[in-house]
Protein backbone atom coordinates (compact mmCIF):
# COMPACT_ATOMS: atom_id res chain seq x y z
CA UNK A 1 0.00 0.00 0.00
CA UNK A 2 1.29 3.23 -1.32
CA UNK A 3 2.59 5.88 2.21
CA UNK A 4 0.46 8.91 2.53
CA UNK A 5 3.57 11.32 1.60
CA UNK A 6 3.93 8.36 -1.67
CA UNK A 7 -0.13 9.56 -2.86
CA UNK A 8 0.36 12.63 -1.94
CA UNK A 9 3.21 13.36 -4.46
CA UNK A 10 1.35 11.68 -6.95
CA UNK A 11 -1.97 13.98 -6.28
CA UNK A 12 0.89 17.40 -6.65
CA UNK A 13 2.27 16.06 -10.26
CA UNK A 14 -1.17 15.48 -11.16
CA UNK A 15 -2.39 18.68 -10.12
CA UNK A 16 0.35 20.25 -11.95
CA UNK A 17 0.53 18.45 -15.36
CA UNK A 18 -2.71 17.82 -16.06
CA UNK A 19 -3.64 22.26 -16.94
CA UNK A 20 -0.53 21.67 -19.03
CA UNK A 21 -1.51 18.65 -20.94
CA UNK A 22 -4.64 20.29 -21.82
CA UNK A 23 -3.13 23.79 -22.50
CA UNK A 24 -0.73 22.09 -25.79
CA UNK A 25 -4.07 21.24 -27.66
CA UNK A 26 -6.10 24.54 -27.25
CA UNK A 27 -9.30 25.67 -28.60
CA UNK A 28 -9.96 23.20 -31.43
CA UNK A 29 -10.06 25.60 -34.00
CA UNK A 30 -6.61 26.91 -33.50
CA UNK A 31 -4.45 26.98 -36.44
CA UNK A 32 -3.87 27.09 -39.97
CA UNK A 33 -7.50 26.08 -41.55
CA UNK A 34 -7.25 25.18 -45.74
CA UNK A 35 -9.41 23.80 -48.43
CA UNK A 36 -11.81 25.59 -50.57
CA UNK A 37 -15.60 27.07 -51.25
CA UNK A 38 -17.86 26.91 -54.09
CA UNK A 39 -21.14 26.33 -55.97
CA UNK A 40 -19.93 22.94 -57.28
CA UNK A 41 -17.55 20.76 -57.74
CA UNK A 42 -15.66 22.39 -60.58
CA UNK A 43 -15.97 26.62 -59.61
CA UNK A 44 -14.04 26.38 -56.25
CA UNK A 45 -12.48 29.32 -54.65
CA UNK A 46 -8.63 28.64 -52.46
CA UNK A 47 -9.17 29.28 -48.74
CA UNK A 48 -7.10 29.86 -46.45
CA UNK A 49 -8.03 30.34 -42.53
CA UNK A 50 -5.67 31.22 -39.33
CA UNK A 51 -7.80 31.23 -36.60
CA UNK A 52 -6.26 31.43 -32.41
CA UNK A 53 -8.13 31.43 -28.85
CA UNK A 54 -7.43 34.18 -26.94
CA UNK A 55 -8.86 33.11 -24.00
CA UNK A 56 -11.86 34.39 -24.40
CA UNK A 57 -12.95 34.34 -28.00
CA UNK A 58 -11.48 32.52 -31.39
CA UNK A 59 -9.65 35.84 -33.23
CA UNK A 60 -8.92 35.39 -36.93
CA UNK A 61 -8.24 35.97 -40.66
CA UNK A 62 -9.36 34.65 -43.96
CA UNK A 63 -6.59 34.66 -46.55
CA UNK A 64 -3.71 36.08 -44.11
CA UNK A 65 -1.70 38.63 -46.33
CA UNK A 66 -1.88 41.60 -47.99
CA UNK A 67 -5.34 41.60 -48.55
CA UNK A 68 -6.82 39.52 -45.60
CA UNK A 69 -10.18 39.56 -44.09
CA UNK A 70 -10.42 39.60 -40.43
CA UNK A 71 -13.19 37.78 -38.83
CA UNK A 72 -15.70 39.34 -37.33
CA UNK A 73 -17.19 36.59 -35.32
CA UNK A 74 -17.26 32.85 -34.50
CA UNK A 75 -19.30 31.07 -32.53
CA UNK A 76 -19.52 26.88 -31.28
CA UNK A 77 -22.36 24.81 -30.53
CA UNK A 78 -20.16 22.57 -28.30
CA UNK A 79 -23.17 19.95 -28.33
CA UNK A 80 -23.61 19.47 -31.82
CA UNK A 81 -19.88 20.69 -32.81
CA UNK A 82 -20.89 22.95 -35.50
CA UNK A 83 -19.32 26.37 -35.53
CA UNK A 84 -20.71 29.68 -37.35
CA UNK A 85 -17.82 31.76 -38.48
CA UNK A 86 -18.30 35.68 -40.16
CA UNK A 87 -16.20 38.26 -41.52
CA UNK A 88 -16.80 41.50 -43.42
CA UNK A 89 -15.01 42.20 -47.21
CA UNK A 90 -15.44 44.25 -50.01
CA UNK A 91 -15.81 43.65 -53.64
CA UNK A 92 -14.21 44.81 -56.39
CA UNK A 93 -15.69 48.13 -56.93
CA UNK A 94 -15.44 48.40 -52.92
CA UNK A 95 -18.73 47.46 -51.63
CA UNK A 96 -19.16 45.76 -48.58
CA UNK A 97 -19.69 42.33 -48.84
CA UNK A 98 -20.40 39.60 -45.85
CA UNK A 99 -18.99 36.31 -45.73
CA UNK A 100 -20.55 33.61 -43.20
CA UNK A 101 -19.72 30.25 -43.13
CA UNK A 102 -21.48 27.34 -41.03
CA UNK A 103 -20.06 23.58 -40.86
CA UNK A 104 -19.58 20.94 -38.59
CA UNK A 105 -16.83 19.86 -37.10
CA UNK A 106 -15.22 16.06 -37.46
CA UNK A 107 -12.22 13.99 -36.90
CA UNK A 108 -11.96 16.31 -33.37
CA UNK A 109 -9.25 13.57 -32.25
CA UNK A 110 -7.47 14.33 -35.21
CA UNK A 111 -4.87 17.24 -35.36
CA UNK A 112 -5.95 17.56 -38.71
CA UNK A 113 -9.86 17.60 -38.07
CA UNK A 114 -12.00 19.30 -40.57
CA UNK A 115 -14.55 21.49 -41.12
CA UNK A 116 -17.23 21.47 -43.78
CA UNK A 117 -20.78 23.01 -44.71
CA UNK A 118 -21.93 26.02 -46.24
CA UNK A 119 -20.43 28.89 -47.43
CA UNK A 120 -22.22 32.74 -47.99
CA UNK A 121 -20.03 35.28 -49.84
CA UNK A 122 -22.71 38.31 -51.16
CA UNK A 123 -24.85 36.86 -53.10
CA UNK A 124 -22.99 33.37 -54.02
CA UNK A 125 -23.55 30.49 -51.71
CA UNK A 126 -21.87 27.01 -51.83
CA UNK A 127 -20.48 24.23 -49.64
CA UNK A 128 -16.45 24.40 -48.20
CA UNK A 129 -14.31 21.68 -46.49
CA UNK A 130 -11.42 23.40 -44.50
CA UNK A 131 -8.96 21.25 -42.88
CA UNK A 132 -6.35 21.96 -40.09
CA UNK A 133 -3.21 21.61 -41.45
Amino acid sequence: MPTRAFRLIVVMAWLIAAPAARAQEGHPLTGTWAGDWGPNATDRTHVTMVMTWDGTRVNGLINPGPNAVPLTGVSVDWENWTVRIEADTKDASGAPVRIAAEGRLDDIGSYHRTLTGTWTQGSATGEFRLTRE
